[in-house]
């Protein structure tokens, strides 16, 4: 990172949130309420960086407005509090539709046919480039603190997850003693997910983890943000290997969660 860059955003850290910008934050993410004072002055810093470096554009016949902007840089910054950071590196644009929105898809299936069609999506990132987002579903998953689902955790983990040059689950670890330690753990509970959604029986976490590793990694950030005593409670083990990562505890404040978890 250039020094120009670093000087750049070590002054926009400093400045406060315009309070439009605050307010409309307050009533937009609830979950900011949770953190500590502290927290949120390192958070608005954050996405004031974030809203200087990232372009939003809108499609479909949505129009960007501030809150678009301001609700899914908040989100998108939680996963940078605390940590040493560059700010999604390989990320330039963020893409809003009003909605669900159509994107081609490609798979193979079991007998080696590929097919080929339109997949309904809520969001998708790209390993570099842009990440895409249906403002609805941005804007339900905020308000509903603790329901265990938010699209821009979602993809945002993604984004991380890319940071080495794939999507495996396995993003750049602040210590590299604990690769081996996090490929142990995220395997077993990978695994274990798996195999109790093929049993049918309570998963701990969204059937959409048992995907591949890269969405049980992004599944894995839903609900340790949003469920995190869930989370913390059926696989304590990969609750501590996010709170080191993330290098945040939300099991502390989870009883003001309303959902809990």
């Amino acid at each position: 990172m250039g020094w120009l860059k670093e000087r750049r955003r070590a002054r926009l850290m400093r400045r406060d949130l315009p309070e439009e910008w605050r307010m409309i934050v307050s009533r937009n993410v609830p979950y900011l309420s949770l953190l500590s004072a502290e927290d949120r002055r390192e958070l608005e810093g954050k996405i004031l960086v974030f809203l200087a470096e990232k372009r939003f554009e809108g499609a479909g016949g949505l129009r960007i407005t501030d809150a678009i902007r301001l609700t899914i840089a908040a989100q998108a910054c939680v996963l940078l509090l605390h940590r040493k950071t560059d700010f999604y590196p390989a990320l330039y644009s963020i893409i809003a539709y009003p909605g669900p929105y159509l994107a081609r898809h490609r798979e193979r299936d079991e007998s080696g046919l590929v097919i080929e069609g339109l997949q309904g999506r809520s969001g998708e990132s790209w390993r570099e480039g842009a990440v895409v987002l249906s403002w609805a579903d941005v804007r339900r998953d905020a308000a509903e603190v603790g329901s265990g689902r938010n699209v821009v955790f979602h993809e945002f983990a993604h984004q991380l997850d890319a940071e080495t040059g794939r999507t495996d689950g396995a993003p750049i670890l602040p210590d590299p003693t604990m690769y081996a330690t996090w490929a142990r753990v995220f395997h077993e509970a990978y695994e274990r997910l798996q195999r109790e959604i093929g049993l049918g029986g309570e998963a701990p976490l969204r059937p959409y983890g048992a995907l591949n590793p890269a969405e049980f990694f992004a599944v894995a950030t839903e609900t340790f943000f949003e469920q995190p005593l869930k989370l913390r409670r059926e696989m304590p083990d990969l609750y501590e290997q996010l709170r080191a990562y993330y290098k945040q505890d939300p099991a502390a404040f989870a009883p003001r969660i309303p959902k809990g978890g």
